[in-house]
């Protein structure tokens, strides 16, 4: 029979890591994170959302809403007032065989825009108004969502070298458990399947630091690819910006509803297509009753049945476009006195038959209902996405909640095994595997709280009151030395 303090004391002997374990442990860190030794500062939290000005989906906001301003001013050029000249030259040989040439040359200059109020210029920027409205919300929902993701990123690439850590510490555990079986083993006083068992734990220890290598580099790699640019993050969990404060209460849901109703840029979409379908029954409307009628009128030295027109100031309004345009003609080229004349002028066409105008008048109808029906459902959609969202923030605070019960179990736990140790009662493995619980409940806590954080900033931005500037969490104050 062998003495049990003697087993203990070969066990004890063994609890110190080889020096390959230690290699192990301090992994090299992946490539998208290792860095030279002149390495960049890592990068801070503040410092991500402050290059997210540069990031694609940032520029291609940018960029949409640049193109509703073009429009808008394109609209607002065609619309407003529009002078153009022109030049005609002409040569005439009567009879052809005996005449003599006559060279003639007429400047003309006119000026239009459009006046009456159903203009189809004057709709067309209205239209252009609502489309850049549309545009700013749309732009301000995509950098938000930015803004969001990339603090959803660097809180991920903060957890997966925290997992990396907590990995290496896992393994090292399995190493020093496996070297206390081997020496159990051979003192005969653990069967085989433990000593399989305990080399079981050490290969998917060894395999879950793998992974975690690997979810580093695809972090540092999705918050790079979110970002348009190389990043460099830090090795250890500890140099990441601090971890949010948990989120408090959101407020009434029913005033979260309300906000998210008139702010969101799905519901300015709806309502804007809405106020497009609208202004095309008009536009329809005023097609079918409105002829093509023009009048106008010309004062000056009108062409006569004898000759050409010389210096002429003319205008005409259209009825249906709505635009109004003067001109004046002036030829270069004297061809004596002429009388001077007054003429007025009214011209229409009115459809007798065909067209297709009624049908138009029916189709925008039937466009406004279907744009009625998309902005109900439209609504009711952001509506449900603002409950869903509220009801997972409510989720992530108890999370967190259970997350800290769990957190001071296992600190007691670890409390219990040191008086044990104490004791005599338990080994130093015991007091390491308490300590390697304390270390995932804390990441548990911590992964809770980045996960309300993040459930609130969700629900701020389903209901537009997200502002990026509170977004990064404050620096604490440096502990005091004493």
């Amino acid at each position: 029979m062998r003495s049990p303090p003697l087993l203990l004391l070969l066990s004890l002997a063994l609890l110190a890591p080889p020096a390959s374990a230690q290699s192990t442990a301090q992994a090299t860190p992946s490539p998208a994170q290792s860095a030279p030794e002149a390495a960049p500062t890592p990068l801070t939290l503040a410092q991500t959302l402050a290059r997210l000005g540069g990031s694609p989906g940032w520029r291609s906001a940018d960029l949409q809403f640049r193109w509703a301003e073009l429009a808008l001013d394109s609209a607002r050029a065609r619309a407003g007032l529009n002078v153009t000249v022109g030049v005609d030259a002409s040569a005439v040989k009567v009879p052809v065989r005996s005449g003599e040439p006559t060279l003639g040359a007429t400047v003309t200059a006119q000026v239009a825009a459009s006046v009456l109020p159903w203009s189809p210029a004057l709709e067309a920027v209205r239209s252009a108004e609502r489309d850049l409205a549309r545009a700013g919300a749309e732009r301000r929902a995509a950098q938000l969502s930015a803004a969001v993701n990339a603090v959803q990123a660097y809180y991920a690439a903060r957890n997966a070298a925290a997992n990396l850590a907590l990995a290496g510490e896992q393994l090292a555990l399995a190493e020093r458990q496996l070297a206390v079986a081997q020496a159990q083993r051979t003192a005969g006083t653990l069967p085989p399947e433990g000593l399989l068992a305990r080399q079981a734990a050490l290969d998917d220890a060894r395999a879950a630091q793998r992974q975690a290598r690997a979810n580093v580099d695809l972090a540092a790699r999705s918050l790079a690819n979110l970002l348009g640019g190389a990043v460099t993050l830090p090795a250890d969990p500890a140099a990441f910006s601090p971890l949010p404060a948990a989120p408090g209460d959101p407020g009434p849901l029913d005033a979260l509803v309300a906000r998210a109703l008139t702010g969101r840029p799905e519901v300015t979409r709806a309502q804007n297509d809405l106020s497009d379908a609208r202004a095309r029954v008009q536009a329809a409307g005023l097609d079918a009753r409105l002829p093509d009628l023009t009048a106008s009128v010309q004062y000056g030295e009108l062409a006569g049945a004898q000759g050409t027109a010389g210096r002429v100031v003319g205008a005409s309004l259209n009825a249906k476009t709505g635009v109004l345009a003067g001109q004046v003609s002036v030829p270069l080229r004297n061809a004596g006195e002429r009388p001077t004349g007054l003429a007025l002028g009214l011209s229409g066409s009115f459809p007798v038959i065909g067209g297709g105008k009624g049908t138009a008048l029916a189709s925008a109808e039937v466009g406004v209902q279907a744009a009625t029906l998309a902005l109900e459902t439209t609504q009711q959609s952001v509506d449900l996405e603002v409950r869903q969202r509220y009801a997972d923030l409510q989720s992530a605070r108890d999370s967190v909640s259970s997350a800290q019960s769990g957190l001071t179990r296992a600190q007691a736990a670890l409390t219990t095994a040191q008086a044990r140790l104490g004791a005599g009662l338990v080994t130093e493995l015991d007091v390491q595997s308490a300590q390697l619980g304390v270390a995932q409940a804390q990441l548990a806590l911590d992964n809770a709280v980045v996960n309300a954080y993040l459930a609130s900033l969700r629900l701020a931005q389903s209901t537009t009151d997200l502002d990026p500037t509170l977004l990064t969490p404050p620096t604490p104050a440096p502990e005091a030395r004493p």
